[in-house]
């Protein structure tokens, strides 16, 4: 299957598992809604990793490009954090209808704008101070040049970049440690499956576009694509944690989930911040 058919098929998919995540008690959008102060974890683990490479006041009256948003929980919370001329880019337009419904709730004005991630250079036509990406997004990205170069294109001089996402030994291990069941290296092609639910709970039978297209990105091909794109790379981390259970054996931690103590210490996060130079 190319490229251009994998992808609808995966915004099909997208578009029902919005559905699914609105009304699910993982996002608790009525929870979230209900408390102005509340900023999705997801939001506080990057903050947490960006925040030494901004000014003091962090994201407050930055602009800010989140991509690959989702119902746009964590972009809310991004604007939440005092974030100016908030935008967010998806592929599934479902998603983008819920991130409009919640924005709007919250009184927030953010531009939503439908498209491929690794082209949002040619869909905005503006620059950013900040812009972000998070928690299992790349993998659905067919590859990461063009991403990089659209990154790149669309930072102010000076702007910052944060990436942080699943680590990819995880789907070298499909999630199931401790045997390696996939390839980790880059380039292997996409890895089609059909799943009917969705990493919300009790959402097995709930889908109804089932199948799904990924693509492995290894550590090497991520900050080869963003150095080769004209990026400055700041820092580098491999974490302990991660923002959803994942998998059985992880336990709850102040970051999310992590694995038990006397397990093998692997790193189930990466994250990188890149900088567009002056």
């Amino acid at each position: 299957m190319n490229d251009v058919d994998a992808l609808a098929a995966n915004r099909a998919n997208w578009d029902d598992r919005a559905d699914v995540h609105a009304r699910s008690q993982m996002y608790d959008v009525a929870g979230f809604l209900a408390d102005p102060t509340d900023i999705s974890r997801v939001v506080l683990n990057d903050l947490e990793v960006l925040a030494p490479h901004l000014p003091q006041a962090g994201v407050t009256d930055r602009s800010l490009l989140h991509l690959q948003c989702h119902i746009g929980t964590d972009t809310v919370s991004w604007a939440r954090l005092g974030a100016r001329d908030v935008h967010g880019v998806d592929l599934s337009p479902n998603s983008l209808r819920h991130a409009a419904r919640i924005a709007e709730a919250d009184g927030r004005e953010i531009t939503w704008v439908e498209g491929d991630a690794r082209f949002a250079s040619t869909l905005i036509q503006r620059r950013f101070e900040t812009v972000v990406t998070s928690a299992g997004t790349i993998v659905w990205l067919p590859e990461l040049a063009n991403w990089a170069r659209s990154i790149h294109d669309l930072l102010e001089p000076g702007g910052v970049f944060l990436i942080r996402d699943d680590h990819p030994l995880l789907g070298a291990m499909d999630f199931e440690p401790w045997d390696v069941t996939d390839d980790y290296l880059s380039g292997g092609g996409a890895r089609t499956y059909d799943d009917s639910g969705t990493y919300t709970e009790s959402s097995a039978g709930q889908i109804a576009h089932v199948r799904n297209h990924e693509w492995r990105h290894d550590l090497a091909e991520v900050v080869t694509a963003l150095l080769q794109a004209g990026l400055v790379i700041e820092s580098f981390a491999e974490l302990p944690y991660m923002d959803w259970p994942a998998f059985p054996a992880l336990v709850p931690c102040t970051h999310g989930w992590a694995l038990p103590p006397r397990t093998p210490r692997i790193p189930l996060n990466f994250a990188v911040v890149a900088r567009r130079p002056r």
